[in-house]
């Protein structure tokens, strides 16, 4: 049943973002970050983690998810370290999860070659 619930809220969340992309004049650069900022805000008053830990990886793996992370390290850095955990909070957190795509993409630009498009 993990996998169902993942699927089908993953699924709502991304034809959500669809619809807003289709339905509006909004450049996805936008939609992009209004999903990083709503995501931060369900975290802040608690609602994010109630997805999570319903739909698993369907609730963290999409950008509200990637916003929410950015939240609770900052909340975590500021409880820690004061102030200056504004700053370093959000990279302590997401450090792990931003390596991995970058050294994906680069391994998987190694296997596939790219081109430039001409």
């Amino acid at each position: 049943m993990e996998y169902i619930n993942a699927f089908w809220v993953g699924g709502l969340i991304c034809a959500l973002v669809q619809i807003l992309l289709e339905k509006t004049k909004m450049l996805p650069g936008r939609v992009m970050v209004l999903l990083v900022c709503t995501g931060a805000v369900l975290g802040s008053v608690g609602l994010y983690d109630k997805l999570i830990s319903y739909a698993g990886a369907g609730a963290s793996v999409p950008l509200l998810g990637f916003g929410n992370t950015l939240f609770k390290g900052v909340k975590k850095a500021v409880l820690e370290d004061g102030i200056l955990g504004i700053f370093m909070g959000g990279f302590t957190a997401s450090a792990v999860g931003i390596s991995a795509a970058l050294i994906f993409s680069y391994v998987a630009s190694l296997v596939f070659r790219p081109k430039m498009k001409e």
